[in-house]
């Protein structure tokens, strides 16, 4: 088996860009928030985009594409659920859980080359997460 220095190269670049793209989030994450951040979120845009890149090189078709994204997008639920508490009648971690499901959709989106999702969704999910926290009616 020989090794494809050009693949190497296009998945080292597609995974750097997906790494890149969801550090506004975890940046925000870390600096206001006390759970997942510069670690988390990165890693799970990496691993859906490393995921995602296997699966299109492995299979062919729409299908088992298709049936790798419906696994990377349940377990990122199953990651996402794991994030939320409940304590006196009042989910907490429900935002994060979101932003992991965000960051997981940023790496499928860079892994098929849609570059343009994926930069909206990052631009779009730092801004929710930068602002909001100004207007939402904390009811502590």
């Amino acid at each position: 088996m020989e090794i494809d220095l050009h693949l190497i190269w296009s998945h080292l670049y597609k995974i750097g860009i997906a790494f890149v793209l969801a550090l506004p989030i975890a940046m925000n994450r870390e600096y206001k928030a006390n759970g997942a951040g510069l670690r988390t979120f990165p890693l799970v845009a990496i691993s859906s985009c490393a995921f995602m890149l296997v699966g299109m090189d492995v299979y062919e078709g729409a299908e088992p594409e298709a049936r790798i994204m419906y696994g990377i997008i349940t377990g990122m639920g199953f990651i996402g659920g794991g994030s939320i508490i409940k304590t006196e009648g009042r989910a907490e971690g429900t935002a994060t859980a979101a932003g992991l499901w965000l960051t997981g959709a940023i790496g499928l989106s860079v892994a098929y080359m849609r570059y343009e999702i994926a930069l909206v969704l990052s631009f779009i999910g730092f801004l929710i997460f930068q602002f909001t926290g100004l207007i939402k009616n904390d009811r502590s």
